[in-house]
């Protein structure tokens, strides 16, 4: 074979236009695929990116709603305490009452110069201490708080002072009031010391010892009773007249300041045998109760004296005697105990006034005194009612 025919062998076929447009064609389809999966691939990059987007968006929102509900849920739960707080609170501040019972003189004892035979003494050794209150403990326990004068002293000491009438017994006549369901006593009165400064204290240690409150002087107390605070204030009038007034102001402060709800005033006041108060128990008693007292009890006179309502609170002028050694055989018989029921509520004294009176005879036997006072009823009762009535009629 020759040169020039290897050279024509060698050289390209030249192709022809339709070849040629095929081939083109063909690149044009390879560019196509290529740039058409370029673009799935971008689109597919891009919706993992909004897919990823959307998710990472909803796992921020159900978090938020996660964290909203848990603070939701929180305030549910703070909710429920307060309601629970609420409840406790309305609980606290349920209305609580209380009924206190006063009576007026109570001397547990007598004279040494009396009949032994006819005194308070006597009865007590023949009966015992339950004898003497045994009519009107059903009342005394029904109610929640007694007070009375207690009018005399409790000792063994036997230097008697110079006066009139001086009363003792022995610390063990304290059980009468217990066993009567009494449970204060004044000692604010003319015969707190009648055998002498330690005769006071013996009584004090023997009342105390009895577990019966006594108060009296500059010795106020503060009692609990069922959730209610009750100031207890004695205040001797007899000698001072007026001039008690600053220390029975300063006294219902104090049990103001320890808490007191209620605040009683107990005075020991006025002139025996009068059924009237005088200008000194009035103005005394008004003071006490534009001081902040709330019930002021009087007792003295030995005999009824009227009441008055002053301010929307009652002044009792005078109980008269009760549980009385001091006369075997007084002329007048007749006393009353003296009911009021306190309301509290928010801490707050109510502004009402609900009393009872109940006619009594310090005797249950009307011809002399046997020491044991007695509740009474019908004409009787009616009779001491209209007494109470008329003496208070003019106050």
């Amino acid at each position: 074979m020759s040169q020039g025919e290897d050279r024509r062998r060698e050289r390209p076929r030249s192709l022809s236009r339709e070849e040629r447009m095929r081939r083109k064609r063909e690149r044009l389809k390879r560019r196509r695929r290529i740039a058409i999966a370029a673009l799935c691939g971008a689109v597919l990059v891009l919706i993992l990116i909004i897919v990823g987007i959307v998710t990472l968006v909803r796992n921020l929102i159900s978090g938020g709603d996660e964290s909203n509900s848990g603070k939701k849920a929180g305030q549910a739960s703070d909710l429920t305490i307060e309601e629970q707080q609420a409840q406790e609170e309305e609980k606290e501040t349920e209305p609580v009452s209380i009924t206190i019972s006063a009576a007026g003189d109570c001397t547990l004892g007598t004279d040494e110069y009396f009949n032994a035979s006819t005194s308070l003494n006597a009865f007590y050794n023949s009966n015992g201490a339950e004898y003497f209150l045994r009519n009107v403990k059903p009342i005394f326990e029904a109610d929640d708080l007694t007070i009375v004068n207690m009018e005399g002293t409790l000792t063994e000491e036997t230097t008697r002072q110079d006066k009139t009438y001086a009363f003792k017994a022995p610390a063990e006549y304290a059980q009468i009031l217990t066993s009567g369901s009494v449970e204060a006593a004044n000692l604010a009165n003319n015969h707190s010391q009648d055998y002498g400064e330690k005769s006071y204290t013996d009584t004090i240690e023997a009342l105390d010892a009895a577990g019966i409150t006594n108060f009296g002087y500059d010795r106020t107390a503060v009692v609990d009773v069922n959730g209610v605070k009750v100031g207890l204030v004695g205040t001797y009038e007899l000698a001072d007249g007026m001039g008690c007034e600053d220390g029975m102001i300063a006294n219902i402060k104090a049990v103001e300041e320890q808490g007191a709800q209620v605040v009683i005033v107990s005075f020991h006041w006025g002139l025996e045998k009068e059924n009237y108060p005088t200008e000194n128990q009035v103005n005394l008693a008004h003071s006490a109760i534009d001081n902040g007292a709330d019930l002021v009890l009087g007792h003295h006179p030995h005999v009824l004296e009227g009441i008055e309502v002053y301010n929307g609170k009652n002044i009792v002028y005078s109980l008269g005697n009760f549980c009385f050694g001091g006369n075997s055989n007084p002329s007048d018989k007749d006393t009353m105990i003296f009911q009021q029921t306190f309301t509290v509520q928010n801490g707050e004294l109510a502004e009402d006034n609900v009393t009872n009176i109940i006619p009594c005879r310090i005797s249950s036997d009307p011809s002399y005194n046997n020491y044991q006072p007695t509740p009474l009823e019908g004409d009787e009762a009616e009779r001491v009612l209209g007494r109470i009535e008329e003496y208070s009629s003019g106050l």
